[in-house]
């Protein structure tokens, strides 16, 4: 029962946390709202990373790796020293790098599936795959899905596709993932259902990935 209650409010406590965190981003503040953080952000993070990667593992047949990323930034080599993140994020990694994504701030509510960044057999897969008639389920699929894709990495087409190829901006991508936001209201009512039902929209980007890559 305690489990749901904090999941029930899991959307707006961790907003409203994110928001004084913004204001007060030091470590003496974020000392002493520590069990805040544990009992409002931490572990209702925890226990809906848990939760999902069990409806996740049951939808794929396959293991499934949760994270919640922790609040910590590391500031050595960054002109920001500010020590804290303003963002909760978490993913959900299958065996060859297919993932789910959720992440929420202040300023954003959004949840996404793909792969972030190719490895080298992978990139090699994906440009072949894009470039033939697999390009063109893919184009259409990603069209019928209406989701918000991460801006193409590559300024060029990589050689040897031509710069005018139809699909040249899914052939500059190094990574594919789809977002859908502004999910905060949907998530505030129910964050574990919400999530389940925008990882099914997307189930159909994932499974292209899986065919081709």
């Amino acid at each position: 029962m305690t489990a749901q209650i904090e999941l029930t409010h899991f959307a707006p406590q961790t907003r409203r946390f994110l928001i004084d965190l913004a204001a007060n981003n030091n470590r003496d503040w974020f000392r002493r709202n520590k069990l805040r953080y544990d009992s409002e952000v931490r572990r209702p993070a925890e226990r809906l990373v848990d939760r999902l990667s069990e409806r996740l593992a049951a939808a794929t047949g396959r293991p499934v790796r949760g994270k919640l990323f922790r609040p910590h930034r590391d500031v050595r080599f960054s002109d920001d020293k500010t020590p804290f993140y303003t963002h909760l994020h978490a993913a959900w990694t299958l065996p060859g790098g297919r993932s789910w994504y959720f992440g929420l701030s202040a300023d954003y509510a959004t949840a996404g599936a793909g792969v972030m960044t190719f490895d080298e057999d992978q990139t090699v897969a994906w440009r072949h795959s894009v470039a033939g008639v697999s390009g063109e389920a893919l184009a259409a699929l990603l069209e019928r899905l209406d989701a918000r894709l991460d801006p193409a990495t590559l300024d060029e087409v990589p050689a040897p596709y031509p710069a005018t190829h139809p699909r040249a901006d899914l052939l500059r991508r190094c990574g594919c993932v789809a977002w859908y936001d502004e999910l905060f209201e949907a998530l505030a009512e129910d964050p574990e259902a919400t999530l389940t039902q925008t990882f099914e929209r997307l189930s159909p980007l994932q499974d292209w990935l899986a065919r081709h890559l």
